[in-house]
Order: C-alpha cells, then structure tokens, then sequence
C-alpha cells in the first residue's frame, strides 16, 4: 500500500475566524470548504491541512512545515500580521520557528539544509 495524499487536520473551535488566520498564514484562501465545519489548503501537490470545528480538542495540534526559504516565508508573514518565535539553528544546518495560531495550535515553520 502507498500513501498519495496526506490531510493533516488541526483542530479549531470557530471555524470561520480560524479560517481567517490560516488565509494570512498561507497567504490565500482556503482551496476547499466542503461543510460548515472545515476548510482545506493544499500547500503541495499532495499534501493539504485543513481545519476542523472540534472545540474539545482546539489548541492541541502539533504540525512542522518545512520550506524552501524560511526568511522568506517569514517576511511574508509577517507583512500579513503574523509573529513567530525566535528563529533557531538546530544541529548544523535546520533552522526553525513557530507559530501559534489563535486557538493554540502550534506550528513549526523549517528549512532544512540545501
């Protein structure tokens, strides 16, 4: 069996004002909003995430994307009204930070080494 697709889904309590914060964090849209309880981006050919209306369980997501070009990235962002933490170097060469959106979802923004 191969996995082709990959939905990583985070967990929200409201989803139109989480919606809001991940349309600037991706800097569009979402790409697709099947129900009153979700909207989706996909960020690759086959990698998406998507927010969930689950209150019980809003704050408790966990993701790491990883980028081509963190400064970048970053000052994309951070034009849109987003902060991180500090910039890290991990080892050598990964350089991360993190985001947390409104809810307390936490994601680590990365870019490895080239």
């Amino acid at each position: 069996m191969a996995v082709t697709y990959v939905f990583a889904g985070i967990p929200v309590a409201h989803r139109d004002a989480a919606a809001g914060w991940y349309e600037r964090l991706i800097g569009r849209p979402a790409d697709l909003v099947p129900n009153n309880d979700e909207a989706a981006w996909r960020l690759t050919e086959t990698g998406w995430i998507y927010i969930v209306v689950d209150a019980a369980r809003a704050g408790s997501g966990l993701h790491t994307l990883l980028v081509d070009d963190l400064d970048g990235f970053l000052a994309g962002i951070a034009e849109r009204g987003i902060t991180t933490s500090p910039v890290e170097t991990i080892g050598d060469a990964v350089r991360r930070t993190v985001v947390t959106d409104p809810d307390g979802n936490r994601l680590q923004i990365g870019q490895p080494p080239t």
